[in-house]
């Protein structure tokens, strides 16, 4: 049985100045792409908090003049979701400190990925809905 258009994920790419003021842009298409999952209201809050949250840690590493690139996977009742960008020295990741914290509380699963020219955070959210 070969798979059919709805059983593919969708993905949706975004990119950003990086930029806080366009954080706002960033948490409102995720709430707008959450919204088309199985993801309660509160599932959705706590995804624009973790969104908030990452966007914050990868700000605070990206170079002058660069993008945010934002790659969303919507499958079934789940969303995967990478904020990246262009950092000529990130810094380790700090996962004691209070952003990791609630990026961990808030999702199913949380990474950050360095490189010696990039940062990125990625995370994944599930519905809350039993299937």
């Amino acid at each position: 049985m070969s798979p059919t258009e709805k059983d593919l994920a969708d993905e949706v790419e975004l990119r950003l100045p990086a930029d806080g003021a366009y954080a706002s842009v960033l948490r409102t298409l995720t709430a707008g792409l959450a919204a088309r999952l199985d993801l309660t209201l509160d599932d959705i809050e706590d995804l624009r908090i973790a969104v908030s949250e990452a966007a914050a840690m990868v700000l605070e590493q990206a170079d002058d003049d660069a993008v945010l690139d934002c790659t969303f996977r919507l499958s079934a009742g789940e969303l995967a979701l990478t904020i990246a960008t262009t950092a000529t020295e990130p810094e380790d990741p700090d996962y004691e400190s209070f952003g990791w914290q609630v990026l961990a509380t808030l999702t199913a699963e949380a990474a950050i990925d360095t490189t010696p020219d990039s940062y990125a955070v990625r995370l994944t959210v599930r519905s809350s809905v039993e299937s």
